[in-house]
């Protein structure tokens, strides 16, 4: 975890208005609009990570809900375009959704297809190396 963050932290590209990082107490109201628990890990990535800008994925943020990124707004058109209620979404791709499941595991849900697909992996700080560093 402590390598991805450093990772994040160095690929971090400069942008006019900066991301602030959230605290607990705003995970807690976050969590209280989507009506889900956040997972551990995507929790920890939240607070450590979600202000950094790179690449051509956006992951989800909970500090400005006037963001395209702002999770519950997130949340709400993927579960409205039909993925499973329980999956927390991390990262927008297109019409495809990167989400959480409870145990932390990331999975790619195709909205075409309204599938879990097979990709997957073990955690978000795995997903966030091989897929949001490589984007």
């Amino acid at each position: 975890m402590e390598d991805v963050i450093e990772q994040l932290r160095e690929a971090n590209e400069p942008v006019p208005v900066p991301l602030e990082l959230p605290d607990e107490d705003v995970l807690v109201e976050i969590q209280e609009q989507i009506l889900i628990h956040i997972p551990d890990d995507m929790k920890a990535f939240l607070l450590t990570v979600s202000d950094v800008i790179y690449g051509s994925l956006e992951p989800v943020t909970v500090t400005d809900p006037n963001s395209h990124t702002y999770l519950p707004e997130v949340a709400a058109n993927a579960w409205d375009a039909g993925m499973p209620r329980e999956l927390v979404p991390l990262c927008q791709d297109g019409s495809n959704y990167y989400a959480v499941e409870e145990d932390g595991t990331v999975v790619l849900w195709d909205a075409d297809d309204e599938i879990v697909t097979e990709e997957s992996w073990d955690s978000v700080w795995t997903w966030a190396r091989d897929v949001w560093l490589e984007s």
